[in-house]
């Protein structure tokens, strides 16, 4: 896909078809290209806070929630993606959960305001008896203190 930026534009597009294997493998390259090139998926970044959002397959919104913090967003839209995130920790599957919050930390990277919603998830997490929650909110706090997010 590298070697063919133009054709995202059809990537985006199965992204949106109704047979929602389709939709999700088109969302699952998108995600991984917006990791390594943002800048080819960003003309298509509405795709991921739009209704895909709220797929009730958690392999659909499991892109959304990996692809939302390689992307820039407007105020508006960041809100949107932070909200989605957010809604994200409680989702029942577990992967989801674990990147929803991957995600709201690198956001609260940015704004202070996400650093004690990323940690009282983190303590959550932590706390779960889920051994890949936990394993991801150590990957987290490592991060973050790293990074020396604070408050």
């Amino acid at each position: 896909m590298s070697a063919q930026p133009q054709r995202m534009k059809e990537l985006a597009e199965l992204a949106a078809d109704p047979d929602w294997l389709v939709s999700m493998r088109a969302l699952d390259l998108l995600e991984k290209i917006a990791h390594d090139r943002a800048e080819l998926v960003q003309p298509h970044k509405r795709l991921f806070i739009g209704p895909l959002a709220e797929s009730d397959k958690w392999e659909v919104r499991l892109q959304v929630v990996r692809a939302l913090p390689h992307l820039e967003w407007t105020p508006r839209e960041r809100a949107r993606a932070v909200a989605i995130l957010r809604e994200n920790l409680e989702y029942p599957q577990t992967f989801v959960r674990a990147w929803a919050l991957d995600g709201l930390a690198t956001f609260a990277e940015r704004d202070a305001r996400l650093v004690p919603i990323v940690r009282r998830a983190l303590d959550a997490f932590e706390r779960s008896g889920s051994k890949a929650l936990e394993a991801r909110a150590r990957h987290i706090r490592s991060r973050l203190h790293s990074k020396r997010v604070s408050r």
